[in-house]
């Protein structure tokens, strides 16, 4: 093999050693191991775009509130279950001001993430009905969902959304329920990893769907606001961030604060239950459960069994947030927007090595720059492309992990890369494409 940015000896011990062949079927975890091997034997530091993690600083009122918190002593107390009053309340409202959608403190849960609501969902929905123990995934998508269908013992099914936008939506969704015993739907909302934004039509499609089938509707809100093509930051002024909660009353609504308030490491998100949904009775539920009520099974039963609540002080830290964001005191969009402009350089540098754009059209425009965006090299496939470029020093994921019909493709998130490592990014991919050059 030619001399490569990354010694190929040390790639392919810490490859040899991982045992997973190529490197680019490796889950997301698996690749962040991996390089961070590579890295440590090597002192070389690579152009990371393999994990979906925030590459700005916390938000600064959060930080401040749980210290606050920490001081007054409230780490020796658990929390309410359900959520502490000042995050319910902000929860709620700023579900009104972003959404324009009206649900109560007590619809309002915080779990410890995104990925602990999502799991907490599947254990409650999926269960609601004997008879139907399945989720419907609007793919691509977030690979871990299905692990946690898998680890549940729940069916799922899935296919690819890019291939059925706009008014093809109805006829495959209702083509994929009649062959699954489907209880919900779930897909994220800026989509990762193919930064596709469902419109208006669709949403209403999807929420037409639950109520024909008595689905409910999973929403992952995870980049809450971060399609950049539109001004979502003003606290009650149209226009609001799109969602199914507008066309229907059976969803969940899972709201993320690790992108849009940079509060990964703290693990808190909100999950917002429709009013409806949440007084619903479901008498299957009592096999698992003591209460048949379904916001009752969700806290008591499933959220209880994960976790005797979220962290304390970081639900302080996110009803500051929110109260900072619901006020127009903190325009959060305005520090997120970094990421759409690191991706309209990111992009440029790989297409002038003639690398393409997979998931490139958003219906009828161009897709958004945004958190991702997705890429191929002729002659690649996924996987194989993933486990080549680390030899450059670059790391992404296959999109074949995602739920992705695009085989040939990897996800590249800008995040972690920094402004200041885009010569050294032109400088890899330059090498590679002069050692792998594209027959004319």
């Amino acid at each position: 093999m030619k001399s490569t940015p990354i010694p190929s000896e040390v790639v392919n011990e810490v490859i040899d050693a991982f045992g997973v062949h190529p490197a680019g079927k490796a889950t997301i975890r698996e690749l962040v191991k991996i390089v961070n091997d590579i890295e440590g034997i090597t002192g070389l530091e690579f152009i990371r775009m393999e994990m979906g993690v925030p590459g700005l600083d916390p938000t600064f009122v959060g930080t401040e509130a749980e210290m606050i918190a920490l001081r007054q002593g409230v780490a020796s107390k658990y929390p309410n279950i359900e959520g502490i009053k000042p995050l319910k309340e902000e929860a709620a409202r700023f579900i009104k001001m972003f959404l324009d959608v009206d649900v109560d403190p007590v619809h309002c849960v915080p779990t410890v993430g995104s990925m602990m609501g999502c799991m907490a969902t599947f254990m409650v929905v999926n269960r609601s009905d004997e008879k139907r123990t399945g989720t419907l995934f609007l793919d691509p998508g977030f690979p871990v969902q299905k692990q946690q269908c898998l680890v549940l013992g729940h069916t799922y099914g899935s296919f690819d959304l890019y291939d059925f936008r706009g008014d093809r939506l109805e006829e495959k969704m209702e083509e994929e329920i009649q062959k699954g015993h489907y209880s919900s739907i779930l897909y994220s909302n800026p989509n990762n990893p193919s930064w596709i934004c469902l419109n208006e039509q669709e949403l209403q499609t999807i929420g037409e769907i639950s109520r024909k089938y008595d689905l409910t509707v999973i929403e992952d809100l995870a980049y809450f606001g971060m399609d950049f093509r539109k001004d979502l930051s003003k606290p009650g002024v149209p226009p609001y961030q799109p969602t199914v909660a507008k066309y229907t009353d059976n969803y969940v609504l899972l709201i993320s604060s690790s992108k849009a308030f940079s509060y990964a490491g703290q693990r808190i998100g909100t999950m917002v239950i429709s009013p409806t949904l949440f007084e619903r009775k479901y008498p299957d539920l009592k096999r698992y459960y003591t209460s048949e009520k379904f916001g009752h099974a969700m806290i008591f039963g499933a959220l209880y069994s994960l976790s005797a609540g979220a962290s304390h002080t970081a639900q302080y830290a996110l009803a500051a947030i929110f109260k900072a964001v619901n006020d127009g005191a903190y325009n959060y969009i305005n520090e997120v927007r970094e990421y759409g402009a690191k991706a309209v350089v990111m992009k440029a540098l790989f297409q002038k090595y003639d690398f393409r754009i997979v998931y490139d059209r958003d219906l009828d425009e161009p897709i958004a720059d945004g958190f991702y965006f997705t890429l191929s090299y002729p002659g690649f496939e996924g996987p194989q492309l993933v486990e080549k470029l680390l030899y450059y020093g670059i790391s992404a994921i296959s999109l074949g992990i995602t739920g992705s019909t695009r085989t040939e493709g990897i996800r590249a998130c800008v995040s972690q890369v920094r402004r200041d490592q885009f010569d050294v990014l032109e400088e890899r991919l330059g090498r590679f494409h002069e050692d792998h050059p594209i027959p004319k």
